[in-house]
């Protein structure tokens, strides 16, 4: 157990992209995928598919692409995310990634606004 105190605490010092860049690593040397089990995960809570997507007060806001202006999406990701420049520069490079998770409508909406007008597509989950 002690071996795995000192993992936990090892990999609650990685950063957002140091976490991102494990979780795709681990992937792929296991041949699985988050998104899999997400996907897998929501059917089994049940219930009208309908009325959630009606009643989603959550989204996560994905950037798909910088629509070749990297560096207005980069500056723009800085703004919303608070990222340094190294960071919101391999976020934009590594896209589709995640730029916001559980955001309000209207928050998500305020960044797919910012983002698109910097030139990047963004998608709403």
């Amino acid at each position: 157990m002690a071996d795995i105190a000192k993992l936990v605490e090892e990999l609650s010092q990685l950063t957002v992209l140091e976490a991102a860049d494990l979780a795709k690593a681990l992937e792929e040397a296991w041949g699985v995928s988050a998104a899999a089990a997400v996907a897998v995960a929501a059917p089994a809570a049940g219930g009208d598919a309908g009325a959630a997507a009606e009643e989603k007060t959550e989204f996560d806001v994905i950037l798909t692409g910088d629509g070749g202006k990297k560096i207005n999406v980069i500056k723009e990701v800085r703004a919303i995310t608070g990222l340094g420049l190294a960071e919101a520069k391999a976020l934009v490079e590594g896209a589709p990634k995640a730029l916001k998770e559980g955001a309000s409508k209207a928050e998500a909406e305020e960044i797919k606004k910012k983002i698109e007008e910097a030139g990047g597509t963004v998608e709403l989950k």
